[in-house]
């Protein structure tokens, strides 16, 4: 296991201890050792030399997951260039916030991908920027001879800023997350020894590599020697069929890509999907606690190691596989190596173990602030982060969460948290996916909105059943939806996140 040090003297450490250990398996039969991958990101660091990049200077990508894609996060850390990766589900109007807060000159992006022209888009957004270059890439990387390298310091400064994650706001513009190689690094170095990770391992990521746990995983490969198996893009059949012919043990993803891995293994009962399988892990949205049990009793291995995390800060807390399977199924585990967690009511004073209340975090793996000034002066007190998340912590140290600050529905004057009605309705027979939200309401304040996605076969859903589903369940009557609304699918960021505020525009009249 590495440890500690800047990005690409992780690469390089490793490449000198496994030279031929493989490190990337992708989609297309494609293979990197991690000496492989060393070599690869040296060649593209003297190609994107030529083109102007060097230290300091900021490059935005938007890339699907290629294995070039991996190797231009450690060309670009090599050159001590300010890398911006962002998702591919981002359009114009992001993209351009984007490129403008960071003053990127290099834009590299996919042409056509999925049915949505990059090039054109990045061409667009050129006219309109000084001093843009734009890179179209179809899985190939600008290379160059490796001796232009000579005359370019190593980056040695772990603490530089040179990443930045964009991170979508509720109404506002996308916030711009500022790290350093050491935030972006730790939760993937503590999270091999939080979940066991050894070079024996196989990793499936089913995300897309641009989100910050792309990065954060690629560290876990560094630190570990482990294998990554990457999918373009995911697909629940294909990249299934991936995983299980290259023999996965560990899936990173979240909730939303866990429920459709269980409906492929249910077209299949008694027949394992992954049968190397051990843990399912991620995080990146709420889980609820049967998820758990049905991944165990279902794929095989040890369910769900849930973790708890944002862009902000990859991972703060997670699971072990060897928690008691309460702990795997209803909190997101303990915090991970130097990361603290305490607990703020809502009139500002500490909470009491087992008390409900905004969570604030600070440890290695926190961002170094935003791009905008302003919104790090309102999220940070010190060097404490306050995350917006609703939770509290147990006498074990385990954390919960319960929602969002902005989760909670005020309605009459009593807090009502989204996320425990969205547990009782992902309970319902009916129900597949469920987002909870407050909408204006003249007399209430706010009343309880429930945005549904039925499971295959439902006769649809009234609010009277949702009604007397809630009360047997012997929930307080003030938290029973007041309104439902049934939808084919739930709109989701790349991380599968419910997007309130969109479910909040649709449905507030």
């Amino acid at each position: 296991m590495l440890t500690g040090g800047t990005f690409w003297g992780m690469v390089e450490r490793r490449a000198e201890l496994t030279p031929d250990a493989l490190m990337i398996i992708d989609d297309r039969g494609g293979e990197l050792s991690f000496m492989g991958y060393r070599d690869a990101a040296l060649r593209a660091a003297a190609g994107l030399v030529e083109l102007g990049v060097g230290l300091g200077v900021s490059v935005s990508w938007q890339l699907p997951t290629w294995p070039s894609t991996l190797v231009l996060q450690a060309a670009l850390a090599r050159l001590g260039a300010v890398q911006n990766p962002i998702i591919p589900v981002y359009r114009e109007r992001e993209v351009g916030f984007c490129i403008r807060q960071t003053g990127a000159r290099l834009f590299l992006v996919p042409p056509v991908w999925r049915g949505f022209d990059y090039q054109a888009m990045a061409e667009g957004i050129a006219a309109d920027v000084d001093e843009l270059d734009v890179v179209v890439s179809d899985g190939e990387l600008p290379e160059g001879d490796v001796s232009v390298l000579d005359g370019i310091p190593v980056p040695e400064d772990p603490e530089e800023i040179r990443w930045v994650y964009y991170t979508s706001g509720t109404t506002s513009n996308p916030k711009g997350a500022r790290h350093c190689d050491s935030s972006v690094m730790a939760s993937g170095i503590a999270m091999v020894e939080r979940q066991h990770v050894t070079e024996e391992d196989q990793f499936g990521l089913a995300f897309p590599f641009a989100h910050i746990g792309g990065v954060s995983n690629l560290s876990v490969s560094l630190s570990s020697g482990c294998t990554l198996v990457i999918a373009e893009a995911f697909d629940p059949t294909e990249t299934t069929e991936l995983f299980a012919r290259h023999g996965v043990t560990l899936v990173g993803g979240g909730p939303a890509f866990f429920m459709a891995f269980l409906a492929e293994q249910r077209k299949q009962p008694g027949q394992p999907i992954l049968p190397q399988l051990r843990l399912c892990s991620g995080g990146g949205a709420p889980m609820p606690a049967s998820q758990h049990y049905e991944v165990m009793a279902e794929m095989g291995g040890r369910g769900c190691g849930h973790a708890w995390g944002m862009t902000e800060a990859p991972i703060i807390a997670q699971n072990t596989p060897d928690d008691p399977d309460e702990k795997l199924a209803e909190t997101e585990g303990r915090p991970l190596a130097g990361a603290e967690i305490k607990v703020v009511r809502f009139d500002g004073e500490p909470a009491d173990v087992g008390v409900e209340g905004e969570l604030w975090i600070r440890g290695p793996m926190v961002c170094r602030g935003y791009m905008d000034e302003e919104l790090t002066a309102a999220s940070f007190e010190r060097d404490w982060f306050h995350t917006g998340d609703v939770g509290f912590l147990d006498a074990e140290g385990y954390v919960t969460l319960t929602g969002r600050v902005k989760d909670i529905i005020i309605r009459k004057g009593e807090n009502i948290s989204a996320t425990e009605i969205e547990d009782l309705l992902f309970a319902h027979p009916k129900v597949l996916d469920a987002g909870v939200i407050g909408l204006p309401d003249e007399e209430r304040g706010e009343r309880v909105c429930a945005v549904v996605e039925l499971d295959s076969g439902a006769d649809g859903l009234t609010l009277a059943e949702v009604g007397d589903y809630f009360r047997s369940s012997g929930i307080m009557p003030q938290k029973i939806p007041e309104q439902i609304e049934i939808v084919s699918s739930l709109p989701r960021n790349a991380t599968g996140k419910v997007l309130k505020h969109e479910l909040r525009a649709r449905f507030s009249d």
